[in-house]
């Protein structure tokens, strides 16, 4: 195992040991007061529902593009990227038509199908090989639904949210160590930043609300830069092309390094 490769595995399992060692963390039900609670043509939360459908054209596309004649790639990490971005356009528009325990299942299930598609993407194309999918993408897919499970079941979020911002973190982490195969890597910095940018308006729901003066609220506005942002994985998948001088991969299998 390389030094990048030991690193990433301390890091995952140090980060889930520490996110277990504290107490677990229930469901806020405050959660579910939003900001924005206007209903339109008889849809209850209507903004934070119809902005849902930011997701469903870059999942629609991607799908298209990784099942049809699909580029090089990680071609089942990047179905699982967009399929979930798709279902995420149907599932929190349910949620936030309802918003209750039961419906937020909907909502962060598919979630976690494009968080971990995408960093499957990531571990397959830059760490070892596109050959590792069926290796590395069940098992990251089975962790993240499963913490939904675990949250819904034990009212626990520690395993879901370490499943949310683990990944994420090592997305930034993995271009620094390990050399890029595809180019236009910056695309999936600029579609990171639009999804970080999504958390923090959606921390500040109600002063977004308030400062655009009840126009748009910040979970609304959260839907739609992370839509933009699945919108640039698309653009990055359609566009980018193989390095010509890409470095070989330092690792050839997940189960096979020495």
């Amino acid at each position: 195992m390389t030094g990048p490769v030991l690193a990433l595995a301390v890091l995952a399992v140090g980060s889930l040991a520490a996110v277990l060692s504290v107490p677990p963390i229930p469901q806020n039900q405050l959660y579910h007061l939003f900001a924005d609670a206007r209903v339109w043509l008889g849809i209850p939360n209507a903004a934070d529902v119809l902005t849902n459908l930011a997701f469903l054209v870059p999942g629609l596309l991607g799908l298209f593009l990784a099942g049809w004649s699909p580029p090089p790639g990680a071609v089942w990490s990047w179905r699982a990227v967009f399929g979930g971005s798709l279902l995420v356009a149907f599932g929190s528009g349910f949620y936030h038509w309802r918003p209750e325990d039961w419906t937020l299942v909907w909502d962060r299930l598919p979630m976690t199908i494009s968080f971990m598609g995408l960093f499957a993407v990531m571990l397959c194309e830059y760490v070892w090989r596109e050959e590792s999918e069926r290796l590395v993408l069940p098992p990251l897919l089975a962790a993240g639904l499963g913490s939904v499970v675990w949250w819904y079941g034990f009212d626990d979020l520690r395993v879901y949210l370490w499943v949310q911002f683990f990944p994420l973190a090592c997305l930034l982490l993995v271009p620094a160590l390990f050399p890029a195969r595809y180019s236009q890597g910056w695309k999936l910095f600029l579609a990171l930043g639009l999804y970080a940018l999504g958390k923090v308006v959606e921390v500040h729901d109600r002063a977004v609300f308030a400062a655009t003066g009840n126009l748009v609220s910040g979970h609304s506005l959260k839907h739609l830069l992370a839509g933009l942002g699945a919108w640039v994985l698309y653009v990055w998948l359609r566009d980018r092309q193989p390095l010509p001088a890409a470095p070989p991969v330092g690792e050839a299998s997940p189960l096979t390094s020495g």
